[in-house]
């Protein structure tokens, strides 16, 4: 019996020598890629967080800066926060803040030039887009029209349909369109809640057209 087992297991052990020698490298190299991309994922989860924890430390100075109305240190916080950590929600977020400031201070060259940053590298889309739109006025102010509607065509985000058409009625306004614009803010005043204050402000653009909206119910 003893000899028979003995057998069996030589058998088992020649098969598995066999199998090994013909697929070892292939089962290696399928642990290795598999054990290398865990640990690559493990070490970009720990990357991610290790940058944001840092942009938010930063942020929260930028923040600060920004509500003392200390635009010099709001720039210069937010210069390294889009060099250090360009890809994190903080760094868009920090722009728009950081423009806001600028332009309270009368830099307006300076919170272009931040908006535009934003508009072109903010990772949330939310951030482009108010800050296109934010941009389009400045630039509506310079009378740079076709600059102005360029960025409110970009201006994609979901939810920001209203913003976007009345901003682009202000420039077509500008620009003595005013038929184009009245078809522009007819199209904020019906995609906005009716519920929010700003619609009145349409509205009261929209009579001066001498097209004032009927009442109807928020859309």
């Amino acid at each position: 019996m003893a000899t028979q087992l003995d057998l069996q297991e030589q058998e088992q052990l020649d098969e598995l020598k066999a199998f090994w020698k013909r697929y070892g490298n292939l089962i290696t190299w399928v642990l290795v890629l598999a054990l290398g991309g865990f640990a690559a994922w493990n070490g970009w989860n720990y990357w991610q967080r290790d940058q944001g924890t840092k942009a938010a430390a930063m942020f929260d100075a930028l923040e600060g800066a920004a509500r003392a109305g200390d635009a010099a240190r709001t720039g210069q916080v937010f210069a390294d926060l889009k060099n250090k950590y360009p890809r994190t929600a903080y760094a868009g977020q920090g722009g728009l803040l950081a423009a806001q400031a600028q332009f309270d201070k009368g830099q307006v060259d300076e919170a272009a030039a931040t908006l535009g940053w934003v508009a072109d590298n903010a990772s949330e889309d939310e951030h482009r887009t108010v800050a296109r739109l934010r941009l389009a006025g400045i630039l509506l102010d310079k009378k740079q029209y076709d600059e102005a509607l360029r960025q409110v065509d970009a201006a994609k985000a979901p939810g920001f349909e209203a913003l976007a058409a009345d901003r682009r009625g202000d420039v077509l306004m500008a620009q003595g369109k005013k038929d184009e614009a009245k078809t522009a803010y007819q199209a904020a005043w019906a995609a906005m809640d009716a519920r929010l204050e700003y619609r009145q402000l349409i509205e009261a653009k929209l009579t001066a057209l001498g097209a004032a909206p009927a009442a109807q119910g928020a859309k």
